[in-house]
């Protein structure tokens, strides 16, 4: 039974064993052409065709993009200073290939078969780190040499106390203190070999002197191989796509991308410029809906100006006590009807406005009936003063043109009060009772 036991647990051990290993050979052994840029990156970017380098890569990017400084940042690895990228296709130009910038459409790719934890040169100068994109063709030891330049405005320089921030893109110090700085910095050349890959490149700024400089200590972040294209770092652990690309196909068959386009169809470093700047004009139209509140409110404080015109109403009792004696005064005024018959047309264009406010202003006209008597005392002034008031009713006769806009309520008003004629009927005999006062004066 022992012996039983002991078989099954020798074949799940060879089984298991059988299982894993083929998984790691082919992580490590993972083999592809430059097929696999081609494809992938076309949804990034654009392809070209030079002359001097063959297929190129154009990335679809804002304007002010610049290899290894935008949009990422270093991380000490196993292997080195490792470039992370924050871009989705990072895995393939910032580790394989090499950049150059062209004056006209900026920065370009050009594919190759290495893979390195990041394709640049290594500057150091008392109080900076600096670094800048190794050319096309370069190679490592070329790149390091005395004979090889790179233009000034294509390094980029940190203070040695931010080296190894994350976000380091934004301790960056003005390109034009590049010159400066370069002239009295040196080359940083710490070689390492892959010996696996048969691949030589920098491993950057030593880890110990960084260390002293920030006043920190950077734990190695371990490098594991992915199955697929992409890269994602996750705490002390960075998986990144880095197959064997070879140059050559066995079977004859030569990669190339799917669509390339002419380089007149790229667009241009003046034009991403340009439309960088549209797209930052876009916000304000984004707030107008937030704008638009503002018409709403002068809206609603319409009614709150439509108080004003009331107001004068109610003032206009003070100055229409005077009407509105001679209204009262009428049946004095009875004997010539010919007058308030050609006011009554001018006043019935205001009637359509009072109809409407005096259910608010009903409890005023109490106090100005209380007021009439001590100023019905003088009914003969009023009655004088009535063809010089009569030039002012004039003034609001202007005025009515504006208030006109609104003639179609009064209209259906107006058979509504035609309806009820009895009312005034009734209220005049109510107010015969004061009217005798005023007409006893002019009788003594």
């Amino acid at each position: 039974m022992e012996t039983k036991i002991k078989i099954i647990c020798l074949f799940l051990l060879i089984s298991i064993g059988t299982c894993i290993m083929p998984q790691k050979a082919s992580a490590q052994g993972v083999t592809v052409s430059f097929q696999v840029f081609y494809d992938e990156l076309s949804p990034y970017g654009t392809w070209i065709d030079t002359d001097e380098y063959g297929y190129v890569w154009v990335p679809d990017v804002a304007s002010g993009f610049t290899p290894y400084s935008t949009n990422g940042y270093w991380v000490f690895t196993n292997e080195g200073w490792t470039w992370i990228s924050n871009y989705s296709w990072g895995w393939a130009p910032f580790h394989y290939g090499r950049w150059y910038t062209d004056p006209q459409y900026g920065p370009m790719w050009v594919p190759d078969n290495e893979w390195g934890p990041g394709w640049v040169t290594w500057r150091r100068s008392e109080g900076y780190y600096g670094w800048a994109p190794i050319g096309p063709g370069v190679s490592i030891s070329i790149a390091y040499g005395n004979s090889y330049y790179v233009p000034n405005n294509q390094w980029t320089f940190v203070r040695n106390r931010d080296f190894g921030r994350r976000n380091i893109n934004n301790y960056y110090v003005n390109n034009s203190n590049n010159i400066t700085i370069i002239n009295n910095s040196t080359v940083i050349n710490n070689t390492r070999v892959d010996k696996s890959r048969n691949v030589t490149y920098n491993s950057g700024p030593d880890r110990i002197e960084v260390e002293k400089r920030v006043g920190k200590k950077f734990t190695p972040v371990s490098i594991r191989e992915s199955s697929k294209p992409g890269q994602n770092l996750n705490k002390n652990q960075l998986q990144i796509f880095r197959p064997q690309v070879q140059k050559n196909v066995s079977n004859g068959q030569k990669p190339a991308p799917s669509k390339v386009e002419n380089i007149s169809n790229v667009k241009t470093t003046v034009q991403r410029t340009a439309e960088s700047q549209q797209q930052k004009a876009k916000p304000p139209v984004k707030q107008q809906p937030t704008q638009q509140q503002h018409p709403t409110q002068p809206l609603k404080q319409q009614p709150s100006q439509q108080q004003h015109p009331a107001q004068p109403v109610k003032q206009q009792p003070s100055q229409q006590q005077h009407p509105a004696q001679p209204v009262k005064q009428q049946p004095s005024q009875q004997q010539h009807p010919a007058q308030p018959v050609k006011q009554q047309p001018s006043q019935q264009q205001h009637p359509a406005q009072p109809v409407k406010q005096q259910p608010t202003q009903q409890q005023h006209p109490t106090q100005p009936v209380k007021q009439q008597p001590s100023q019905q005392q003088r009914p003969a002034q009023p009655v004088k003063q009535q063809p010089s008031q009569q030039q002012h009713p004039a003034q609001p006769v202007k005025q009515q043109p504006s208030q006109q806009q609104r003639p179609a309520q009064p209209v259906k008003q107006q058979p509504s009060q035609q309806q009820r004629p009895a009312q005034p009927v009734k209220q005049q005999p109510s107010q015969p009772q004061p009217q005798p006062q005023p007409n006893k004066p002019p009788k003594k």
